[in-house]
């Protein structure tokens, strides 16, 4: 009766904007049209964007320099006008057919604003670090996913071997670094039109339409439904509109790349409109195996989002989205970047075993990109969804419902041993996904001193085998498990095709209750109070199942094979609830000066290990399937300034210390599949962020950030050895004071733009140059600091040239990594610890040229 009643409610805050707008008199729409031009020249502006103030009602300029508004508004009303290069300028439109003159920004910056705490507002007025970039910045440097991404913003890491096995971070943190085990929740969320995607998936997708990035540093659970204890991508994509537009873009590369993207949008009715956006890229793969002779890791992917927008009154609007991403690569698969001499028996390492086996890597680096793989790779990625967004004026605020649902399916095929010999031959964690979520929210002033938002969250999930996952060895596979000089290893088939089936599913329930409230003391002074409770309960069942290899009853011989896989079966549950809260102090002592400080605990829910168990002394260690909640305290400090009009300059300082760090460790166990998650006594990362931009006259744009991060281990006492440390007499080991992995103590960037007016056949625009860098020190790629898996320091320097035409055409050669720089992302250590470790290559030198029109 409770979820009957639960249910009723949630589909009444749906549906009742409908039976709202039935009490309503409708509003006839009219057509008010009008002309922006150039204040000095008197020339049409082309492509300039008009807007209702308080709406998102607005057009763009066409080749005339004239725009239609399709309003219910009377006129007198305000419009928002504004054209790169131009100062942006409000203006009441009294009469029809108005002519609006833009002045040249030559002395100021544009303003950037967010919707981050619910409510539009300015970027600098906000106190939370943040980094935003738009969509537009995005496409021009060809940042078309997340990971892409982190070239602009030099907070966030992310790393993937391929799409399944993600890691996505923020100052270091959120999730586990390598290899992903799905017991556990990310600390960074991750959404989209305020839709939270649970899997790290998602962040291999192409971003479809996206308006703009806003990536919040620290803990934001008191803003957003699910718990966010690193940070939060907050992802827009451009809403339908009821003025006809749209826009097209053709890229064209080496490696064979080819991307399109398109997005048609206008009214289907007077108060219904639409959008349909579409993404596509294809490009060759970037290495070669010489076993099966084709080119690997490759980019196929291809992804469509719909949108429909329903206004039936002034004060409803409705937006109901489908989108569906796909990915079929061949791919991934990555050469060996080295070996690491362990402590067995020198017999046990790997040159000795691959010279037993009569076996040579093809290659002598892994930058020539070559790879020796006898299983075929396969990557299959599948997301999408269906969600309804309702939006409600109430009041001072906004009443917001927004009810999703997501699906993933993961289709893999991976060689686990990273060379041409039998040794894990399959390895496929087929997986499908579907979550359910359900927000509600309130957001507004409450007086002329108090505003807030307050809200409640449910997410659903179930994620199992589909219907199986398999492991399998191959015949080689003996010479790597041999632990012994007893010829019993060598007896024929004993690891032939001997493999394990598992099935296992995890299904959660996480809901809470969340608020924050702003209260403004004084004009300057304001103090900023939030409050969430948290419940969360996971569901697991294992089970795995040995199949093949040598059929015996040989007590001895089934021990060899039980070192290798071993049958394993367990069911668990558990549950935790709990309060977190934050308190920021801000002020802002003018326009131009914003500082804050904010202290916040929080928690990351409470986790189960389903990749399988390790055991000792061959019994399962089933108190490992447990992982504690990790408890998060955090503070920070910064100031957001305008030291000019043309100027931002913000500065954070931050510190954060987790006590019960969950975190991915290896195991030489290879039935433990991607590891299993352990809990770290307590953690710590601190550091300084400096991010500017500045707008230099008109035609010259500079931006820059830099990142001091300071990550360690206060306290791990029972850490796995490192990969050069197996076979030791110790197979855990005191790391305290050891780094954490994945975080350069520096990072930053550097991007700027500079323009010019000009002509280009007969086309009237801007030419346009620009150049984003990107540096990184050095980094640890091991959850145990290890002396042989840090990844060198690198730099990146991408850049474009082109033209952008008043008429909406845009056309621009562009580079990526254009000095070629060969870099490592990740280092692997493989299964098994024979001392072999994968190195995860970033891009060579790519280049091309894109095409795009806008009307």
């Amino acid at each position: 009766m409770k979820q009957v009643l639960t249910s009723i409610f949630l589909l009444g805050v749906i549906f009742s904007p409908f039976f709202a707008s039935a009490q309503n008199t409708p509003v006839i729409n009219a057509t008010v049209s009008g002309k922006v031009i150039d204040a000095r020249t008197k020339e049409s502006l082309i492509g300039a964007t008009v807007t209702i103030k308080g709406t998102t009602n607005g057009s763009t300029t066409d080749p005339n320099g004239q725009f239609n508004l399709l309003t219910g508004q009377k006129l007198p009303f305000t419009v928002t006008v504004s054209f790169v290069g131009y100062q942006t300028k409000e203006i009441v439109i009294s009469d029809n057919n108005v002519e609006i003159q833009l002045q040249e920004g030559a002395s100021l910056l544009s303003d950037v604003t967010i919707t981050s705490r619910r409510r539009q507002e300015s970027a600098q007025d906000v106190p939370i670090p943040i980094s935003i970039v738009s969509g537009n910045r995005a496409e021009d440097a060809g940042a078309f996913n997340v990971n892409r991404l982190k070239e602009l913003v030099p907070t966030v890491q992310l790393y993937a071997s391929n799409a399944r096995n993600t890691t996505l971070n923020i100052r270091g943190l959120g999730s586990t670094y390598g290899l992903t085990n799905d017991g556990i929740d990310p600390g960074v969320g991750f959404y989209v039109d305020g839709v939270y995607y649970a899997r790290p998936a998602a962040t291999a997708l192409d971003f479809i339409d996206i308006e703009q990035v806003e990536v919040l540093r620290g803990p934001q659970g008191t803003l957003f439904g699910k718990n966010t204890t690193a940070g939060a991508f907050n992802i827009s994509t451009r809403p339908a509109g009821f003025t006809p537009g749209g826009t097209f873009e053709l890229s064209y590369g080496n490696y064979g790349y080819l991307q399109a993207k398109g997005s048609l949008t206008g009214p289907l009715s007077r108060k219904l409109a639409a959008r349909v956006s579409f993404t596509g890229t294809q490009r060759n793969g970037l290495f070669y195996n010489v076993r099966t002779q084709q080119s690997i890791n490759d980019i196929n992917n291809i992804g469509a989002r719909v949108q429909l927008l329903y206004t039936p009154t002034d004060n409803v609007k409705l937006t109901l989205i489908g989108d569906v991403s796909d990915q079929k690569p061949n791919g991934y698969g990555w050469p060996v970047a080295g070996v690491v001499p362990t402590r067995r028996a020198a017999y046990r390492q790997f040159n000795a075993i691959i010279a037993d086996l009569n076996y040579k890597l093809p290659y002598s680096s892994a930058f020539e990109r070559i790879v020796d793989l006898d299983t075929p790779s396969k990557a299959d990625n599948q997301l999408g969804g269906v969600s309804l967004n309702a939006d409600v004026k109430l009041g001072g605020g906004t009443l917001t419902s927004t009810t999703a649902w997501r699906y993933w399916k993961w289709t893999p095929l991976n060689d686990r041993d990273y060379i041409g010999l039998p040794v894990f031959t399959v390895s496929a964690g087929n997986s499908v996904h579907d979550q359910w979520s359900q927000e509600i929210r309130y957001s507004g002033k409450i007086s002329s001193r108090l505003s807030g938002v307050v809200g409640v969250f449910g997410l659903w999930q179930d994620l199992q085998s589909d219907p199986v996952q398999t492991e399998e060895a191959g015949s080689a596979q003996w010479r790597f498990a041999q632990s012994s000089t007893s010829a019993l290893w060598k007896t024929p088939g004993l690891f032939d095709n001997f493999g394990i089936r598992t099935t296992n599913r995890i299904r959660s329930t996480s809901l809470a209750a969340f608020g924050q409230l702003d209260w403004a003391v004084t004009d300057q002074i304001h103090v900023l109070p939030g409050i969430r409770y948290n419940y969360d309960k996971k569901v697991a069942n294992y089970k795995r199942e040995t199949y093949g290899g040598l059929q015996t009853t040989d007590p001895a011989l089934l021990a060899l094979k039980n070192g290798v896989y071993t049958n394993q079966a367990f069911d668990t549950d558990v549950t935790e609830d709990n309060f977190s809260g934050q308190l920021t102090l801000q002020y802002r002592a003018s326009k131009a000066f914003n500082a804050f400080g904010t202290y916040s605990i929080s928690y990351k829910p409470v986790g189960v290990n389903i990749g399988g168990l390790p055991t000792a002394n061959g019994r399962v260690l089933l108190d490992l399937a447990r992982v504690k909640p990790e408890f998060v305290t955090h503070y920070e400090f910064g100031v957001k300034t305008k030291p000019s009009p043309n100027s931002v300059l913000n500065v954070v300082f931050h510190n954060t210390e987790i006590k019960d760090f969950q975190t991915q460790v290896q195991t030489p166990e290879p039935g433990v599949n991607r590891g299993y998650l352990a809990n770290a006594e307590k953690v710590r990362v601190m550091g300084v962020e400096v991010d500017g931009n500045i707008r230099v006259a008109s035609f010259l744009t500079l931006n820059g950030a830099i990142a001091y991060t300071d990550g360690k281990y206060v306290t791990f006492k029972n850490a796995p050895v490192p990969l050069e440390e197996t076979g030791g007499e110790q197979a855990f080991k005191d790391i305290s004071g050891g780094v954490l992995p994945g975080i350069s103590k520096w990072s930053g960037s550097v991007g700027g733009e500079a323009t010019a007016r000009g002509k280009f056949i007969s086309l009237k625009g801007n030419y346009f140059l620009g150049i984003d860098g990107f540096n990184r020190s050095s980094f640890s790629s091991s959850p145990s600091p290890s002396q042989y898996l840090n990844i060198d320091g690198y730099s990146l320097i991408n850049g474009r040239v082109g033209f952008r035409a008043s008429t909406g055409i845009t056309v621009f050669v562009w580079g990526r990594n254009l000095f070629n720089t060969n870099y490592y992302e990740q280092l692997l250590a493989a299964p098994g610890s024979a001392g072999h470790y994968a190195g995860i290559l970033g891009d060579p030198r790519t280049y091309g040229v894109t095409l795009r029109y806008a009307f």
